[in-house]
């Protein structure tokens, strides 16, 4: 099957599967995330280097989602940094210390392989990794990313606050602050 391809020669599908990201993945990954990025404008601002923007921050690791054999999703795990609006409001809420949370970002599922419920598993991943390391999943999302919104929300996770932020001098966006569920 082609890596170009989410769906296989055929059109059939053995169902999706989730695997540690290798190096060898991120030139891949990059792909997929520019068709999404061009469909769906995630993520809002495109870096200047796509490979490290996927690289950078997921110490905690890094997942795909491979369908007939081809990465088709990614999902990283990261402890809290700059701008993370998430760990502090759960942090608060719970009176612990910041890194008690542990951030899910780097979501994306090539269009084509949407409707699979790979969104959903690359988050049921992260979300087990985060509890393996004792660490309470959350995640910020852009406002207008309604759909990834929705997804959230189906899978349970509780908005904690809608909140603006400034990206640049001139420039501030809207964020919703989720925490998994307990």
């Amino acid at each position: 099957m082609s890596s170009e391809n989410p769906r296989g020669r055929d059109g059939g599908s053995a169902g999706p599967r989730v695997r540690r990201r290798a190096d060898g993945d991120v030139e891949t990954c990059v792909r997929v995330l520019a068709e999404v990025h061009r469909r769906d404008g995630y993520p809002v601002d495109w870096p200047d280097r796509p490979g490290a923007w996927l690289t950078g921050g997921a110490a905690l690791g890094s997942w795909v989602a491979e369908l007939d054999g081809a990465v088709v999703g990614h999902v990283g795990l990261s402890r809290a940094g700059e701008g993370d609006l998430a760990p502090g409001l759960w942090n608060a809420r719970h009176g612990t210390a910041r890194d008690t949370a542990a951030v899910v970002g780097r979501l994306f599922v090539h269009p084509e392989a949407r409707g699979r419920r790979i969104g959903a598993l690359l988050i049921g991943h992260a979300v087990e990794e985060s509890r393996r390391h004792g660490l309470h999943p959350v995640l910020d999302v852009v406002a207008s990313d309604t759909a990834a919104a929705a997804l959230y929300e189906r899978l349970g996770w509780e908005l904690m606050a809608t909140a603006e932020q400034r990206w640049a001098r001139d420039r501030r966006v809207t964020i919703r602050s989720y925490a998994a569920p307990a």
